[in-house]
């Protein structure tokens, strides 16, 4: 089985971003899978700053990106399953790639995940808002688009 290039393309334009100088953003397809403050949630989507002095802790890996940022003065942690990434893009430029939102393969969800606190208070907040465990959510329908964010 062949693996996806998008966690490779991904930390490529984040590298290329950090090295020009610029500062990289992320658009994520937010699901019952990420762990985002919702309160900056608008249509299912969230741009993200990922820049190594927006974040601490952070992590690209093949799977998810995670790590911690302020939002409103108080650290949050933040996960986002690769396949939910719709985007990543120079804020100065705009230049960056779009991405298809790929649902989560059913490995991930069945193998080991890392115990992550406020995921788990996350997962269990939805879980009882919804009522039901694994209700499916709509999904982006359509092209990525980027915008720009000033």
């Amino acid at each position: 089985m062949t693996s996806s290039t998008k966690p490779y393309m991904i930390r490529a334009l984040h590298e290329w971003c950090t090295d020009s100088g610029y500062t990289p953003y992320i658009v994520v397809w937010v699901s019952e899978h990420t762990d985002v403050p919702r309160e900056y949630v608008q249509k299912n989507e969230i741009v993200l700053n990922v820049s190594y002095q927006a974040t601490q802790h952070m992590q690209i890996s093949n799977d998810a990106i995670s790590f911690a940022a302020r939002f409103g003065g108080v650290s949050r942690p933040v996960y986002v399953p690769i396949g939910n990434v719709m985007s990543i893009f120079a804020r100065e430029t705009g230049e960056g790639m779009g991405f298809e939102v790929e649902p989560l393969p059913e490995s991930a969800l069945k193998g080991p995940v890392p115990f992550n606190p406020a995921v788990a208070k996350s997962s269990a907040r939805e879980e009882g808002e919804e009522g039901e465990e694994g209700v499916d959510r709509p999904r982006p329908s359509g092209k990525p688009s980027l915008r720009i964010v000033k």
